[in-house]
């Protein structure tokens, strides 16, 4: 069966989550009932991340099989068209090996969150970032930072309902970018716990207002223990910006 790789990007806002969940609508479903409505087949869109509700996406990748080859750009299109006018977008349509698997073949995952450092709250990016009115001391949240990066026990930053077999993980890279009165903390690696990043931009966020050090921070994550964690960020300002993939994502061999 032909396989396409799906590069999409969505409004995580209306939705449960990436993944169905039994009650409401999710951005998986929406888009497996479009590729029913312009195929004609039942298909599952299996997702490179499980985006939580409410947290957006840029670059998210999955992949589908169909029973029959299509134009890629015939793909994309069909594919929007009967999405609308859910806020899902797919930006790229691309026939892949059936080796490639969205989940299993990334090798590094990219996330940013956005915090809006005011008192007057978003008008244009209400949804979409976080506004935290206390001013923000960035570049202490930028030293601190890089106590998290590197190979941990992530459990005082991972959700008490989080399935992973390991809290173990390697923060390749965890960055604080500031630009006038917005703040961005990007984070990468092969894979990340639930609420992980959340957490840590969280208690980042302590240490930007003064309330922790970066020894705080430390002691945090030292400690493995979940009550230990700063409050966790909301998933507006969240979003799934890229995946990365290796030999795995070429075109199927002609």
């Amino acid at each position: 069966m032909p396989r396409y790789k799906l590069t999409i990007e969505y409004d995580g806002g209306p939705f449960v989550g990436w993944q169905r969940q039994g009650f409401g609508a999710s951005v998986q479903g929406e888009l497996e009932a479009a590729i029913t409505r312009f195929s004609g087949e039942t298909v599952t869109v299996s997702g490179a991340g499980r985006t939580d509700a409410g947290v957006h996406a840029e670059g998210q990748v999955a992949h589908i099989d169909l029973s029959r080859p299509w134009r890629t750009d015939t793909v994309r299109d069909a594919i929007n068209a009967h999405l609308r006018p859910q806020p899902i977008s797919v930006l790229a349509a691309e026939a892949v090996d059936d080796a490639f698997d969205a989940r299993f073949s990334a090798v590094k995952r990219h996330y940013r969150y956005r915090i809006l450092n005011r008192r007057p709250p978003a008008a244009l990016d209400r949804g979409h970032i976080w506004r935290v009115p206390k001013p923000l001391d960035a570049a202490a949240m930028a030293a601190a930072a890089g106590v998290l990066v590197g190979r941990h026990d992530f459990t005082t930053f991972r959700a008490a309902e989080c399935q992973a077999k390991s809290p173990v993980r390697t923060l390749e890279r965890l960055v604080v970018i500031a630009d006038g009165e917005r703040i961005a903390v990007e984070a990468s690696a092969r894979s990340f716990l639930h609420n992980q990043v959340r957490s840590m931009v969280g208690s980042l966020v302590q240490v930007g207002e003064g309330k922790w050090t970066a020894d705080d921070l430390a002691a945090a994550l030292e400690a493995r223990d979940r009550t230990r964690c700063g409050p966790v960020a909301p998933p507006d300002g969240l979003s799934l910006i890229r995946v990365d993939y290796g030999e795995t994502a070429r075109p199927p061999a002609p």
